[in-house]
């Protein structure tokens, strides 16, 4: 089974396991919360980023107010999500930035959301793919992971952006988005990292760890 047959296939599957492909991150709808949120994500769940800004996000609840708020108070919110002097540091500068430089409209392309401090490309393809519907491949830890188990990415390549580039040739551009969250629900519920649940799993026929056909 070639990968780009092999990535028709998990798509369809993980379509119909996960009909509504929803960011894990619980911004509604507002982009600078989601910059907030993914700057937030790196080394920590986002079941607890979810959490944090919900306390914060009832305090500094515009953007205005998270470009004037003291980096001190931003601290104190998210010092649960770990790295928190330099993930406030980074949240206030990307606050100030999107209000004074941008009128506080986020920018819909890939270079100029890297120069805001603390984006890098996974984050800048969440807010691509989520925010603008624009083609955008996520890799976060569940992506790598899943994509390396199931054959769609050398199994032991865990550089971001070489798999990044390996899944645009393999993904349709307007499944790359929805796919990217589909694989963090499907990572979840049945291919942790530590306790995947191959016998159960639903894509077992279709994963090379499994045993499917080898790719080529």
């Amino acid at each position: 089974m070639v990968k780009k047959e092999r990535a028709a296939k998990i798509i369809a599957a993980l379509e119909e396991l996960y009909p509504e492909a929803e960011c894990a991150l619980e911004y509604k709808g507002e982009p600078w919360k989601l910059l907030v949120m993914g700057i937030l994500s790196a080394q920590c769940t986002d079941k607890r980023v979810n959490i944090v800004c919900e306390d914060m996000f009832t305090e500094i609840d515009t953007q205005e107010k998270m470009a004037q708020a003291p980096v001190e108070l931003i601290e104190r919110y998210v010092k649960p999500c770990g790295l928190y002097k330099t993930k406030a540091k980074n949240i206030s500068a990307c606050a100030k930035k999107l209000v004074n430089e941008f009128g506080g409209v986020l920018p819909d392309d890939m270079d100029t959301l890297l120069t805001f401090p603390g984006v890098g490309r996974k984050i800048a393809n969440l807010l691509l793919g989520d925010i603008f519907k624009k083609p955008a491949i996520v890799t976060d830890t569940h992506c790598i992971r899943l994509a390396g188990r199931m054959g769609l990415t050398p199994k032991d390549e865990k550089n971001p952006l070489k798999v990044e580039k390996e899944l645009v040739k393999i993904i349709p551009p307007e499944k790359q988005s929805d796919f990217c969250h589909r694989m963090v629900f499907f990572g979840r519920e049945y291919c942790s990292a530590r306790s995947p649940k191959c016998e159960e799993c639903p894509l077992k026929t279709l994963c090379k760890k499994a045993g499917a056909d080898p790719q080529r």
